[in-house]
């Protein structure tokens, strides 16, 4: 196995940050998608996200391990390599760190080799299969899924399951052209930050361990894992269902699905491990009883990806 490549180099801006004053997940996930192209050119597709292009790479699942916050003006920089590839798949790995070398984020990414109009999956050409041996590289640990498992999901998500579950709506929107990619397609980072701007609904504005004086807690995600099963296009519509499907004093499981209003069918599902932080020592926050107490109230008995 060799080492991982550089693929991408930059830093946090002020506006990519959220109110709990750190790198938003969808910021995340674009600067991922930034650094999948880097990768793409490495294995010998460097026109993979052009407008001209006759291949390209399509996101089918994506595992994220956030381990580091990422403040504005951090110095950032991503390498990436190949964990594994098939007939016209492949799992690769992205490891964003801080200037010091500690590890700021991972994406473990399955991709399809596709053809740019339809997404049709086709075989690898074998220019790309000899470069991903060159750029072969395993998971460090603390990049390896942990509270989320990677086993091959059939999704049960549609409108019509999320009404039976009494899945509160916590976004609605329309894809706009600016939300898509270069062959129309709704950009993977934007699906992300749909299910992002839809938490504090999910919480009611009040995240597990805000307290009665009115100090509000901070929440992060640890780890994600979403799942594409369609890909929306400009005047399309989502809708975000979500819920928590379980957790302890200190972690949270919650459960996302994007959907759409108009057909009931699902964009995509996702799964996350959040916690609840205080916001000025940037420390995880363990619930007391009663607050997991009511926090436990609010799992959705039955909802998974």
């Amino acid at each position: 196995m060799g080492e991982a490549v550089e693929v991408w180099r930059g830093s946090v801006a002020t506006w990519e940050c959220d109110a709990m004053g750190h790198l938003n997940v969808g910021f995340y996930v674009a600067k991922a998608m930034e650094g999948l192209a880097g990768l793409a050119a490495e294995l010998g597709m460097p026109g993979a996200f052009a407008a001209d292009a006759r291949a390209t790479l399509i996101v089918r699942d994506q595992h994220i391990r956030f381990l580091r916050e990422a403040r504005p003006g951090a110095p950032l920089v991503m390498s990436g390599g190949v964990v594994e590839i098939g007939e016209s798949e492949a799992r690769l790995l992205l490891l964003l760190r801080h200037r010091n070398g500690e590890l700021a984020a991972s994406f473990q990414t399955v991709i399809a080799h596709a053809t740019v109009r339809d997404g049709r999956p086709f075989p690898w050409p074998a220019r790309v299969l000899e470069r991903a041996q060159a750029l072969a590289v395993e998971i460090p640990p603390e990049a390896a899924a942990r509270s989320i498992g990677l086993e091959p999901v059939t999704s049960r998500a549609s409108l019509k399951r999320a009404d039976e579950l009494a899945l509160p709506r916590t976004a609605l929107g329309t894809v706009s052209a600016a939300d898509c990619d270069i062959f129309g397609r709704m950009r993977t980072e934007l699906m992300m930050a749909r299910i992002s701007d839809g938490i504090p609904h999910l919480f009611d504005g009040r995240r597990p361990g805000s307290d009665e004086a009115g100090k509000q807690a901070g929440g992060a995600a640890l780890e994600y894992r979403l799942i594409h099963l369609d890909w929306p296009r400009a005047g399309d519509r989502v809708e975000l269902r979500s819920g928590a499907s379980g957790g302890d004093a200190r972690f949270r499981k919650l459960t996302h699905w994007l959907l759409d209003p108009l057909s009931g069918k699902a964009w995509g599902v996702a799964e996350a491990i959040a916690v609840s932080f205080d916001l000025e020592t940037r420390k995880m926050i363990t619930l007391s009883g009663e607050a997991l107490a009511e926090a436990n109230a609010r799992i959705v008995p039955g909802l998974t990806l």
